[in-house]
């Protein structure tokens, strides 16, 4: 019989915290272009994905696979340097054992990076964006399942996925710090390939400002275990269906590692000041 998802859990922090007795507070979920944050961090353990009983190994091009712990801006964190996604072949419920993970081990934030396309004519490249809601439209529920009520409840309200309270204080910091912050609904699809030109029209018209290939399933298991998240994305490429040009993955790269200084700066001038956002 399969253990369940608490006692898995328990498991994957106990082998954790064999590493180190830093108890982060806040879990930073490092995607496309944010994983130079990982190096800012005072770090009191580095720990592979492949040394954490039941942790799937990310695939993903620059994401490093590793947990990172440690303090940064005089704040005890927990960095996932390694994205999972669906499309590399990981189940949903794979995919958010980070932000479970991060829940068991104490933490009560999970701020959260991402590339996305654009889709709102107003955003260029590189811009910054901050989360406001989503659209489901992967195929795909980490929730799906038997429900472990000491992971979470059975029906989690998404009334309010991306704390309000958090975004406030991300504009804020990003105000004072001459940053342009778009607030942004985001369309997960589940990739790996590029949308049409009918999907990027269609996506528009629901309402999405931005398209990306993760971050729901994370935000919903966040909202599930009752971490309090914050998620930002930069703007890699241009999804404006009757302009679009042939997508080039190495540029998206380079203009994700071109902005990731800058949400690593607000990202890092944000921490210190959380309780700002209670």
């Amino acid at each position: 019989m399969t253990d369940p998802l608490s006692t898995r859990l328990e498991r994957m922090s106990d082998s954790v915290r064999r590493h180190t007795t830093l108890r982060p507070r806040v879990a930073i979920l490092l995607g496309t272009g944010l994983g130079g944050l990982a190096g800012r961090i005072t770090a009191a353990a580095r720990i592979p994905y492949a040394e954490i009983p039941g942790m799937a190994q990310s695939t993903a091009h620059s994401h490093a696979g590793e947990l990172v712990l440690g303090e940064l801006a005089g704040v005890q964190v927990a960095a996932f340097s390694g994205r999972l996604h669906c499309y590399e072949g990981h189940s949903a419920q794979e995919v958010v054992l980070p932000v479970r993970l991060a829940k068991a081990l104490g933490c009560e934030v999970l701020v959260m990076g991402s590339a996305v396309g654009g889709l709102n004519p107003q955003y260029a490249v590189g811009d910054l964006c901050v989360l406001e809601d989503h659209l489901n439209l992967m195929g795909v529920n980490p929730l799906v399942g038997p429900n472990d009520e000491r992971v979470g409840p059975r029906w989690p309200d998404m009334i309010d996925t991306y704390d309000a309270r958090l975004r406030a204080l991300g504009r804020r910091v990003a105000l004072e710090r001459g940053v342009t912050l778009h607030r942004a609904v985001y369309a997960a699809v589940m990739g790996p390939n590029l949308e049409t030109r009918a999907e990027y029209r269609w996506l528009r018209s629901t309402g999405a400002d931005v398209v990306g290939m993760s971050t729901v399933p994370e935000a919903t298991a966040a909202v599930h275990c009752g971490l309090r998240t914050l998620a930002f994305a930069i703007v890699t490429d241009r999804c404006l269906a009757d302009a679009l040009e042939p997508a080039d993955v190495s540029k998206i790269i380079a203009a994700a590692n071109a902005a990731e200084p800058v949400l690593a700066g607000l990202i890092t001038s944000l921490l210190p000041r959380l309780g700002e956002a209670v």
